[in-house]
């Protein structure tokens, strides 16, 4: 029964939600939306598990004194400033000119923008790794990505300027990236569509059950 009762929920609420989709009236949509409500609600109560969550393993790394635990210092401090903070502040503690949105402007974008700074390093050494011209599908790769990164720079525009309009290193950017580019991004989406679609059959249908754990 531990395991029959999650199974045959996830069954009558995947059911329900793809009947009502496509059969948008009473009593399917009124249903759909007590489900929507109900999904708020377990929504919010993940919020608070994932909180304790990130406590224990931080709390727990100091209290081992494990490699980094000075970092998990900092992440629990700054967990409660920014809860304090905004308990404070009250209602509006997100608008402009409150010592939350103080916080969040000066320290918490300040380090997400370095992070994401620190990205492009990864990005670059992955390019390099992928652009080596190993066989055709690789060569290709790698002469889109020069044609794309030299049409979208100045010096490409200026190297190029004695070719016919449409021929030159801008246009022949924008041609790659309006169709060999959208071509790939779109059959990439419909992949991914395809693996949501069947991934999710299988968990309404019972058949994938790693989400109740021990399976």
């Amino acid at each position: 029964m531990r395991r029959e009762v999650p199974l045959t929920i996830t069954a009558i609420v995947g059911f329900t939600l793809i009947i009502a989709y496509f059969v948008p009236h009473a009593p399917f949509s009124d249903v759909r939306d007590l489900f929507s409500d109900w999904f708020m609600v377990i929504a919010a109560f993940a919020i608070y598990l994932g909180i304790l969550n990130l406590l224990k393993i931080n709390v727990d790394k100091v209290y081992k004194k494990r490699p980094g635990w000075g970092f998990s210092i900092v992440t629990i401090l700054g967990f409660f400033l920014f809860v304090y903070i905004g308990i404070r502040e009250g209602r509006d503690f997100g608008e402009f000119g409150t010592r939350y949105y103080w916080l969040y402007d000066r320290i918490y974008y300040p380090l997400m923008a370095a992070m994401f700074a620190i990205l492009a390093f990864f990005i670059a050494s992955a390019s390099y790794r992928a652009f080596r011209a190993r066989n055709l599908e690789a060569t290709i790769l790698l002469l889109a990505a020069f044609f794309v990164m030299l049409g979208r720079v100045p010096i490409g525009y200026y190297l190029t300027t004695w070719l016919p309009e449409g021929w030159r290193m801008g246009n022949i950017a924008d041609w790659i990236m309006d169709f060999p580019q959208t071509a790939g991004q779109r059959a990439v989406m419909i992949g991914i569509a395809l693996g949501i679609v069947s991934t999710s059959l299988r968990v309404i249908l019972g058949i994938e059950r790693a989400f109740l754990g021990g399976e």
